[in-house]
C-alpha cells in the first residue's frame, strides 16, 4: 500500500478515536481531540499532494480519500448537533448528499467508469474543515475550567450566535449545489453506466 493510501487509512483510523475524545468530560482529552483533527486533516492535505509528485495515484485512493473526508467532517459535524451548536436538519441534507454521491461514484468504480471529484466538491471539503475546525476551536476556548470565564463566555456567545447559523446554511446551501453540479460534469459517464446496466437487465 502507497503511502497516500496508508494516510487515507489512517484518517479514518483517527475519526472514532477523534469523537470519543471529543465527547469526553474531560478539557484535556478534548484539547487532544482537536490536536487529532488537525492531524487527520493535514493527511488529507498531504496524501493527494504526495500521491501526484509520486506517482502513487490509485483508483482505490481517489476514491477513498474523499470518502475518507467525509468520514471526518461528518463526525466533526454530528458532534456540533450534540452539542447545540448546529441544526440537525443542515447535517442531515450534507450527508444525504454525500451518501448519494459516493453510491454513485462506487458503481460507477465496479463498472469500471470512474468519475472525477470536482473543483467545487473540494473547495467545499475545505470550507467544511475550516468551519469544524473554528467551531473545535471555540467549544474548547468556552472551557471555564482552562481559559477561564471571561473567554468561555465570549467563545460560548459565538458558538450560539447568529453567525454560526448562517455560516452553516451558506455551507449547506453550497454542499447541495456541488452535489447538482458532480451529477452535471459527470453526467455522460452516469448516463453510460445507466444504459449499460439497463441494457444488461434486458438482455
Amino acid at each position: 500500500m502507497t503511502l497516500s493510501n496508508q494516510l487515507t487509512v489512517l484518517r479514518i483510523v483517527l475519526t472514532p478515536l477523534f469523537v470519543w475524545l471529543m465527547l469526553s468530560e474531560s478539557s484535556a482529552l478534548r484539547l487532544i481531540g482537536l490536536g487529532v483533527f488537525t492531524v487527520a486533516s493535514l493527511t488529507d492535505l498531504y496524501d493527494g499532494y504526495h500521491a501526484r509528485k509520486y506517482g502513487e495515484t490509485t483508483r482505490w485512493g481517489a476514491f477513498m480519500d474523499p470518502l475518507a473526508d467525509k468520514i471526518l467532517i461528518t463526525s466533526a459535524f454530528l458532534i456540533f448537533v450534540a452539542s447545540g451548536i448546529v441544526e440537525l436538519w443542515m447535517v442531515l441534507i450534507v450527508l444525504a448528499r454525500d451518501v448519494l454521491v459516493t453510491a454513485l461514484r462506487l458503481y460507477a468504480e465496479l463498472k469500471d467508469k470512474p468519475v472525477i471529484t470536482s473543483k467545487s466538491a473540494k473547495i467545499k471539503t475545505l470550507l467544511q474543515n475550516v468551519l469544524a475546525y473554528l467551531l473545535l476551536f471555540l467549544m474548547l476556548c468556552s472551557e471555564r475550567s482552562v481559559f477561564g470565564s471571561a473567554i468561555a463566555d465570549k467563545a460560548s456567545a459565538y458558538l450560539h450566535s447568529p453567525v454560526v447559523y448562517v455560516a452553516m446554511l451558506a455551507l449547506t446551501i453550497y454542499t447541495v449545489y456541488t452535489g447538482a453540479a458532480y451529477l452535471v460534469e459527470n453526467w455522460q459517464t452516469l448516463r453510460a453506466v445507466y444504459l449499460e446496466v439497463r441494457s444488461s437487465a434486458n438482455a
